[in-house]
């Protein structure tokens, strides 16, 4: 395997500490993607930078410029604060003709407009929920072919960012009270879309033209309230305290049917092309007790910890966590963006 010189693109609030036995167990540490990337990518022999950006790309391109890595491995997911922006980060690393790591800029503005996800996929006859969207500055008001009960959350956020209990509504007087906090708390557009009670699965997907569907993940919620649905909210997934408390756990979905998980690895990789996906990113599912599959979203640019679900999801397949970093940089090396395909024709 060559040795490759790597710089791990991040906010600059998250450069992990130099001490690599800083992250231990499962902590839910703010800079535990980046640690375990950049171990990942050193025990595999590669040479590796961090570099930290928050609203100045000069420091990116002094750091391209000096050092000339072979491909620059992304882990932020945002710019100046705006999640929106990170694609525009992405575009910049196109224009300077520089290999990256994950999704390119289309995918990634694809999948951030939730509502264009939304109307890609209805195209394409995959179901999906279906939902309404609420712009930040109009009087918000719930379209009739629409019925309750509705889970409210932002239409460009990631991460369960703002969901709770209360995101689900079964009332206009309640959705017009969810959409105002969610206006006015995050400052985003807002969607509604209705509320598939079912099992929530994940399934993660690598590649650019030749895919491969990892095996199907589940959330269990093995001590919840009956009077309660069982969502993903933003408790649920970032509170090691409250997973423990609640028996929520994530793990190889049990019970499928092999026709049943050949139909949703078939359906996450048709999500993946038609939203013009590359590199790597995670399918959101729900299975209804009809046996009906619903794409929720995609994540083009999902979490990469060592402990999280699209890794661990990756370790029945065959792919050890350095494994799969390094799957993930050599995708990163054969993608052909425009410049390449240039070149190549040249």
């Amino acid at each position: 395997m060559r040795k490759l010189r790597v710089l791990v693109l991040m906010h600059q609030d998250l450069i992990p500490p130099a001490d690599r036995s800083a992250r231990q167990g499962p902590a839910i540490v703010p800079w535990r993607t980046e640690h375990d990337i950049m171990s990942a990518l050193e025990s595999l022999g590669h040479e590796v930078r961090p570099i930290g950006v928050h609203d100045d790309l000069q420091v990116l391109r002094a750091a391209l410029e000096e050092w000339n890595p072979h491909v620059t491995f992304n882990v932020l997911e945002e710019f100046h604060g705006v999640a929106l922006y990170g694609q525009a980060v992405i575009s910049f690393l196109e224009l300077m003709r520089r290999a990256y790591t994950g999704c390119n800029p289309r995918g990634l503005m694809l999948a951030h407009d939730k509502l264009l996800t939304k109307k890609i996929l209805s195209w394409h006859r995959i179901r999906t929920p279906r939902c309404a969207t609420f712009p930040i500055a109009a009087q918000p008001r719930r379209p009739r072919r629409i019925g309750y009960p509705l889970l409210v959350k932002s239409a460009v956020e990631d991460a369960s960012l703002g969901i709770s209990q209360a995101s689900i509504v079964h009332s206009d007087e309640k959705l017009l009270e969810r959409v105002h906090y969610m206006h006015t708390t995050f400052g985003t557009d807002v969607l509604a879309e209705e509320y598939i009670e079912g099992r929530e699965l994940y399934v993660g997907v690598l590649g650019n033209s030749k895919l491969e569907a990892l095996p199907i993940w589940e959330m269990t919620f093995n001590d919840w309230p009956e009077d309660q649905p069982r969502i993903a909210t933003e408790r649920v997934k970032w509170s090691a305290a409250y997973q423990k408390r609640r028996g929520i756990r994530t793990g190889l979905a049990q019970d499928l049917a092999p026709e049943l998980t050949r139909t949703i690895q078939r359906t996450c990789k048709q999500v993946y092309r038609a939203l013009s996906l590359s590199g790597y990113a995670r399918i959101d599912l729900r299975l209804d007790a009809q046996g009906r599959v619903w794409v929720i979203e995609a994540n083009a640019n999902p979490d990469l910890a060592r402990d999280e679900d699209f890794a661990e999801s990756a370790l029945p397949a065959g792919l050890a966590y350095p494994q799969l970093v390094q799957r993930i940089v050599n995708l990163a090396l054969a993608w052909r963006p425009a410049w390449k395909q240039l070149e190549l024709a040249l």
